[in-house]
């Protein structure tokens, strides 16, 4: 297996570059040492994303981007599901373009399946200051 990544339009109104996307998790998995993966992104809507994080993660909320290892290791394999409704109101309120806002969503995604944790204090700095150097590769806005 080398990088196998699978993008899937599934929002019933927005449709994502496939080659774009992909190019931002090859990024992510160049920088974490990563050469054989088999990861999808899927583009969905606040209404699966509330039923997908309700069921899996018992939150009963619609959230920005869930990610799903499937296997770790050597051969990583994983699902990220962003939300492209919560990525569009985001995109608003930190005043960035919504192209910005899915490549943040995608990597901060990517980085957790290649091990990064965002529930500590520490944790979540270390993974800001390493979402902020792969989005600013791809935007200067």
């Amino acid at each position: 297996m080398r990088q196998e990544i699978a993008v899937i339009n599934a929002h019933r109104r927005y449709r994502i570059a496939r080659k774009v996307v992909a190019g931002y998790v090859r990024h992510v998995l160049k920088s974490a040492a990563h050469k054989r993966a088999r990861l999808s992104v899927v583009f969905i809507d606040s209404r699966y994303s509330r039923i997908i994080n309700r069921k899996y993660l018992k939150h009963d909320y619609a959230t920005d981007v869930i990610s799903f290892p499937l296997e770790e290791g050597e051969n990583l394999e994983g699902e990220i599901y962003v939300n492209l409704d919560k990525a569009r109101q985001q995109a608003r309120r930190y005043g960035v373009s919504f192209s910005n806002e899915i490549a943040r969503l995608v990597v901060h995604g990517t980085l957790h399946l290649v091990g990064f944790d965002d529930r500590t204090i520490n944790g979540a700095a270390r993974m800001k200051k390493e979402e902020d150097k792969h989005v600013r590769f791809w935007f200067s806005e």
